[in-house]
């Protein structure tokens, strides 16, 4: 090989290699970083900064974490611009984003879930027990003609507003659903309990809403509006080829309200951050999510 050739070699060695070893290098740190979106609700909220603790501390990754409504929530996942939703509750409450979508079912984390609409106990002491007693005058009155709702896409939501509501005649009897937030309906459930007033939430198990207060679940004395749902993390297309780890370890996740409760108020009462709370809960349990870690 003459010496011209050697120069243009070792020149285009000196312009590739360091481009091919970067791109390596992106490829790598991008293999390790996870992006989590999550509902603003307790539960969900607990978990998936739970995870992203034992992600970060126990797995090496780095996760960025989104909070979201649900329905762009879910559409950030079937576009691929998030890895995984953390909250879907299905069948029931959330097909209306999973159908026709590419997103894929990653895991079950929790069995059983419960919703419907709450009330004090103080309420069902006065008999106020079923859906269908919300429809009562006097009930109507004390509530201020108002049902507290949570976040205008969550499933819950478009259940009431577009079934249980005209099947129980509530709108009919003067009663409104005004969407806020999770916290939001939980600071006005705090405020009316404090005060022993009439108030008609959103309820759902898990949630430390039934460890904090006495609630009861309204019957469905009419048409049934609820059905139990399984909770499941959902992933964007293509994510268990390229975040395997991530999913092998989703799929050994399973949470009961033995767990998941004392979670949640350790994260709510403690001052440090949501993150930080989590991961000193993680710490000093380490006997729950140690199994999960994958092979």
């Amino acid at each position: 090989m003459n010496s011209f050739k050697k120069v243009v070699i070792f020149a285009l060695i000196a312009v590739f290699l360091p481009g091919m070893v970067f791109a390596g290098g992106a490829q790598a740190d991008q293999g390790k970083t996870v992006n989590l979106v999550y509902p603003n609700w307790e539960e969900g909220v607990a978990w998936t900064h739970f995870l992203a603790a034992v992600l970060e501390d126990e797995m090496g990754y780095t996760v960025n974490l989104t909070a979201a409504d649900v329905g762009p929530g879910f559409a950030s996942v079937a576009a691929g611009d998030q890895d995984f939703f953390m909250e879907a509750w299905l069948p029931n409450l959330h097909t209306i984003y999973t159908e026709g979508t590419d997103i894929e079912e990653i895991a079950k984390i929790y069995s059983d879930g419960v919703v419907g609409l709450i009330v004090p106990l103080y309420m069902a002491e006065d008999g106020v027990t079923a859906l269908s007693d919300l429809a009562r005058p006097e009930v109507v009155e004390k509530l201020g003609g108002q049902l507290t709702g949570i976040d205008a896409g969550a499933g819950m939501m478009i259940q009431t507003e577009e079934n249980l509501i005209p099947a129980y005649g509530l709108d009919e009897a003067g009663l409104t659903l005004v969407a806020s937030s999770g916290p939001a309906m939980m600071a006005a459930l705090d405020a009316a309990y404090n005060n022993q007033e009439y108030f008609v939430g959103m309820g759902w198990q898990p949630h430390s809403m039934f460890g904090r207060y006495d609630l009861v679940i309204l019957e469905q004395d009419g048409e049934q509006i609820f059905d139990l749902d399984d909770i499941f993390i959902m992933g964007r297309p293509g994510v268990a080829e390229d975040l395997p780890e991530v999913v092998a370890f989703f799929q050994n996740v399973y949470w009961v309200n033995e767990t998941i409760g004392p979670l949640m108020v350790a994260i709510g009462d403690s001052n440090l951050s949501t993150l930080e709370a989590a991961r000193q809960w993680k710490n000093e349990n380490e006997d729950i999510w140690r199994g999960w870690l994958p092979n």
